[in-house]
């Protein structure tokens, strides 16, 4: 009985101590990391950075931050952060939002509230953190502009993995639902006001190439530029119209893709004609597009519904046989 006892005791004096380097480890790592910010000149402030959670925890929370780099002129203000972690799982974290917080760009600052908003974070277990899965979840998310615009998401799911398939690359989902878009968004989308105030649904399954890895480098310095993307799926319904499609694009060193993604719209000349209400299209350009387009569509049998492939060559991007002109460029440096 002693013996057992005596086990116990230090089973558990050695498990206290365990836990007393990892939660020191973490602050220290936490604490570090803020003040190399402040080294590269970011701005890099908080009240106070503490780590709880014993015996099976560590979780780091830090009040008032607020975190600025002056490279990109972005700006993130919160009330607190949480980063939650398992004492045996130190490669998975969980990261806690506050019910608002503030981003600042330099076009806009954001104000952005949630009534759920965390996600799980898993990490190679090296120095680099290179990101191997991710999940985050969002709930009655609100996003106010400074110019007094809303926007709203009643729920939203995004997830990545590692490929298993292509080096460099995530899998990546996307599904929101009930997507309000601001006043101003929407009168620019459908300035007659013909399509009811949100997206239904919008999912998005996809694979992301990377001339990099995501990782810690690419969050502290600038992120890695797409090299390839195949989309598995992209369906977004809005009222009676409807975008679906599928494809594979390959992006070269300048940012230009080469390949077809094919589209399936329904209601199709609705879109033209908000294109055009909206001003983002011509009159002439939508007629031509529509006469050509039109007959693309009968000879698929259904004139409502256009089944046509997106191609991008030689920096040109087409819509089935009419060219609609340069390509966009898909680079960031």
């Amino acid at each position: 009985m002693r013996t057992i006892f005596g086990v116990l005791i230090i089973a558990s004096l050695g498990w206290f101590g365990y836990w007393f380097i990892g939660s020191s480890a973490h602050e220290a790592a936490a604490t570090s990391w803020l003040e190399e910010r402040r080294e590269k000149g970011w701005v890099a402030n908080y009240t106070d950075l503490s780590v709880k959670g014993f015996p099976n925890r560590f979780d780091t929370a830090i009040t008032d931050l607020e975190l600025v780099n002056p490279r990109s002129g972005w700006a993130w203000q919160a009330p607190f952060f949480e980063i939650l972690s398992l004492s045996y799982k130190p490669n998975h974290f969980i990261a806690v939002w506050p019910s608002e917080q503030v981003v600042s760009t330099p076009y806009k600052k954001f104000t952005i509230t949630n009534e759920d908003m965390r996600g799980s974070l898993i990490f190679e277990p090296n120095t680099s953190l290179e990101l191997d899965s991710s999940t985050v979840t969002l709930k009655n998310l609100k996003v106010k502009t400074s110019d007094k615009q809303e926007s709203s998401i009643a729920s939203a799911v995004l997830a990545t993995r590692q490929s298993e398939t292509k080096e460099m690359a995530h899998d990546i989902a996307f599904d929101a639902n009930d997507f309000v878009p601001s006043a101003a968004i929407k009168k620019w989308l459908d300035p007659k006001s013909i399509l009811p105030s949100a997206f239904e649904t919008l999912t998005i399954k996809t694979t992301a190439a990377f001339d990099a890895q995501w990782d810690r480098i690419a969050v502290e310095g600038a992120a890695p530029n797409m090299t390839y993307l195949d989309i598995e799926t992209f369906d977004a319904k809005w009222g009676e119209l409807q975008i679906q499609a599928k494809g594979t694009l390959d992006i070269d060193g300048l940012g230009y893709p080469t390949g077809k993604i094919a589209i399936r719209a329904k209601n199709w000349k609705d879109m033209l004609q908000l294109a055009v209400s909206s001003g983002t299209l011509d009159a002439g350009t939508a007629s031509s597009l529509e006469k050509g387009l039109g007959f693309v569509a009968l000879l698929t049998g259904n004139k409502e519904t256009l089944d046509v492939p997106l191609s991008f060559s030689n920096r040109v991007m087409s819509i089935g046989p009419i060219p609609l002109g340069k390509a966009p460029r898909m680079k960031r440096h």
